[in-house]
């Protein structure tokens, strides 16, 4: 199959492109001039150095999918909400109507669970129809593209399918996020200072991701009819038992000191999917 993948370079990104360049797809992707992706690559895809904004219909020539998987900010401390519509919104549907236009019919979309915002706390397990109250810029710039993107399959009669993503973690994460920082600590020896942990999260791994995306491929959105999915688990936990098993498994020698931080502001306490 002929993909075009945005944000190869990334988190998620890489291990999509590990994966499927290991399965025999012919990747395209788009990267900024110098971005290098996280882990090493065994296979390259052929690589289109230039920024998203400046694609235009003839790269998308030939191709069969579009694998949106870059994102502007993802981890905090967020950038405004202008750059966080701009980068994921704006940007993102004039790259589909040139892809579109090269006649690219089928759009396989990386949304985010904290897309749900508030509503999550108000659901054991959020089903994908649920409210999108979101409250922070980059969470409402996700919600917003999800908008979008669903607007764009109905409109246009092509096939998108938006996966939104649960508590993703593994190799190649930025280091200062939750399962690096507390692996590093663990393995240096040192006391990991952190909240109260009582959030919860469904957490997946990286690889796992990748593979949800891997098969959605071939399990496309009805033309005209957009599909919301989940990529999680179905196994929720607290922030504080994850935390706790990564402690076990690198036989860490300093102490987890939980609840030292305090909650990030508009912290939602529970991101919980329901899975079908």
């Amino acid at each position: 199959m002929k993909l075009f993948v945005t944000g190869g370079t990334g988190f998620v990104g890489t291990h999509f492109l590990r994966q499927a360049l290991a399965e025999g797809h012919e990747v395209t992707a788009v990267r900024r001039p110098g971005s290098q992706p996280r882990l090493p690559l065994r296979v390259e895809p052929l690589w289109l150095d230039l920024p998203m904004d400046q694609l235009e219909a003839k790269h998308f020539s030939g191709q069969e999918v579009l694998v949106h998987l870059a994102a502007h900010s993802a981890n905090v401390p967020y950038d405004t909400l202008e750059n966080c519509l701009h980068w994921n919104v704006t940007v993102p549907m004039r790259m589909a109507a040139k892809a579109y236009e090269a006649g690219v019919n089928t759009f396989l979309i990386a949304g985010s669970c904290f897309e749900y915002g508030r509503s999550g706390e108000r659901y054991d397990l959020i089903p994908t129809d649920a409210p999108l109250e979101p409250t922070q810029s980059y969470p409402i710039s996700k919600a917003a593209a999800s908008v979008a993107w669903s607007g764009f399959a109905r409109e246009k009669h092509t096939s998108v399918s938006i996966l939104r993503i649960f508590q993703v973690y593994g190799e190649g994460e930025p280091e200062g996020r939750l399962w690096p920082s507390i692996r590093a600590a663990a393995l240096s020896g040192k006391d990991y200072e952190m909240t109260a942990g009582e959030q919860v999260r469904d957490f997946i791994s990286v690889e796992e991701v990748a593979r949800h995306f891997i098969k959605n491929l071939t399990h496309c959105a009805p033309p005209g009819e957009p599909v919301v999915t989940h990529v999680g688990t179905g196994k929720p936990q607290t922030v504080a038992e994850f935390a706790a098993a990564i402690w076990r498994d690198n036989q860490a020698a300093g102490q987890l000191l939980i609840g030292r931080l305090p909650y990030r502001k508009n912290e939602v306490m529970r991101f919980a999917p329901l899975m079908v």
